[in-house]
């Protein structure tokens, strides 16, 4: 039994109270995340492992429109300088919108770099998660410094590490008083990472 996957204090229970962890059990209606949390190395810095496929990806898109727009010039007779910068310039504000933010995620703080800037939150001084749903959703998370960061929850559920170093973060914050809402998107997103963990397992298996 021992501990399960989730956020927050209620989501963890001890083997010695088992009255206490039926009581949480029922009140979180939630069954028993069957995915153990990974080992974490103290000092360890973990990264995004889809973020290089995804910048391939831009990086191709991006050339591809380039090099097709160069050779339309070239057909028509019409490829002068200018039409060659503002070639260029259209592939750079498409490869700007198609770049993946890379995340990265340490004790206690979470940092995604985009193209052009840079955002960072302690994840131990969490006081607000919210789920922005829509076309592309989006999980925003404030800290009691002034930082915040948005990331697509496909980050996490594809890089159990994040997941974990976000998750501890969490409970502290949750133990300090901070974090007083956020509770239903990250149980939601808890739920989701242990049906695709457990799913992979048994895919593994050959139980699928």
């Amino acid at each position: 039994m021992g501990r399960r996957r989730g956020l927050g204090p209620e989501f963890t229970t001890d083997d010695g109270d088992e009255a206490g962890e039926a009581r949480k059990a029922g009140e979180a209606g939630e069954a028993r995340s069957v995915i153990p949390p990974p080992s974490v190395r103290h000092g360890r810095t973990d990264h995004d492992r889809t973020w290089l496929p995804e910048l391939r990806a831009a990086l191709c898109c991006t050339a591809g429109l380039f090099a097709l727009m160069l050779l339309v010039d070239l057909a028509n007779g019409t490829l002068v300088p200018w039409r060659l910068l503002c070639w260029a310039a259209v592939a750079l504000a498409l490869f700007a919108m198609l770049c993946p933010p890379r995340v990265t995620a340490g004790e206690r703080w979470l940092v995604s770099r985009g193209p052009v800037r840079t955002h960072r939150v302690h994840t131990d001084l969490l006081i607000s998660v919210r789920l922005c749903d829509g076309m592309a959703p989006r999980l925003v998370l404030r800290d009691a410094v002034g930082g915040r960061v948005e990331l697509d929850p496909k980050i996490l559920t594809a890089n159990p590490m994040l997941w974990h170093r976000l998750d501890q973060g969490v409970r502290r914050s949750r133990e300090r008083g901070l974090l007083r809402c956020g509770t239903a998107p990250l149980r939601a997103l808890a739920e989701r990472i242990d049906h695709d963990g457990a799913r992979a397992v048994f895919e593994a298996s050959g139980l699928e």
